[in-house]
């Protein structure tokens, strides 16, 4: 840290995660650093148009934090070195991809915490969010919920899915159990199948992508310990913006059912005919 006179001054590449309004011009804005996690500081002009494009949830920024006290909040100034959001803005599911990650990390994180690893995930995370708009919201759900799974072990809720909790095997892991967050297989699971979390298999390798439905599967799985473990021991609610996240790719998923039944429908009506 750099210190000069009563301040103390750092710069360090951030990645912007929420801004809201404080005062006329100025913003309370969340920023996650490496070597400080989640950080809580003050951008004065944040609300002129210069400053709302630079602290845009999604933004990677190279960041100056000003402080009086080493205890007291920071002012922040920044530059920016990547733009993630306004990228977004016709691909709405791209854009509720990113809104989900950023507000996670927010609301999940606690502040003044390192995170090297997960800082790392997420700057790859957003980079690859932006970078495609078309791509990503082709291929970018699987790496949210890889991310989710990075985030609950790194808050200390890690899912242990490299083997059986019940027969030891490595292989044929289709479930997790919801109260140890460990992977089961068919036999492992036996009359206690219902109970248990659908495992999508492409979790389980970086060689499979998986399909909508394994997708959806992989958001519900992480959702559920999310909403239990990181959120539900504060008692406070899973944030609106991931919820949102998952409403639209099971009504998504459930479109491409809806079309796929009536193209065989169709296919059918012209084979009789």
């Amino acid at each position: 840290m750099l210190q000069g006179g009563t301040s103390h001054d750092r710069e360090a590449p951030a990645l912007v995660l929420s801004a809201a309004s404080m005062g006329e011009n100025n913003a309370r804005v969340h920023v996650l650093t490496e070597e400080n996690g989640l950080v809580h500081g003050v951008a004065f002009g944040a609300r002129s148009r210069t400053g709302a494009a630079l602290w845009q949830p999604g933004n990677v920024v190279k960041a100056r934090f000003q402080s009086r006290t080493a205890g007291s909040m920071p002012r922040l100034t920044g530059e920016m070195l990547y733009g993630c959001g306004f990228r977004l803005l016709d691909a709405p599911l791209a854009l509720s991809m990113m809104q989900s990650v950023c507000v996670l990390a927010d609301t999940a994180l606690p502040e003044g915490e390192p995170c090297p690893a997960l800082f790392a995930h997420t700057l790859k995370l957003l980079t690859f969010l932006g970078m495609d708009p078309a791509l990503t919201e082709r291929e970018g759900l699987p790496q949210v919920v890889r991310w989710e799974l990075a985030l609950l072990a790194d808050l200390g809720f890690g899912l242990n899915l490299t083997r059986c909790a019940v027969t030891g095997a490595t292989t044929g892991l289709v479930y997790v159990s919801p109260r140890t967050g460990c992977a089961v297989t068919e036999e492992g699971a036996g009359e206690w199948k219902d109970r248990l979390l659908p495992l999508p298999a492409f979790l389980l390798t970086d060689d499979d992508s998986g399909t909508w439905d394994d997708w959806l599967a992989g958001l519900r799985l992480t959702g559920f310990f999310l909403a239990r473990d990181a959120f539900g021991q504060r008692h406070r609610p899973m944030p609106a913006a991931r919820e949102w996240l998952e409403d639209r790719v099971a009504r998504l998923v459930q479109k491409t059912q809806e079309d796929a039944s009536s193209d065989a429908e169709s296919s059918a009506d012209g084979v009789e005919s």
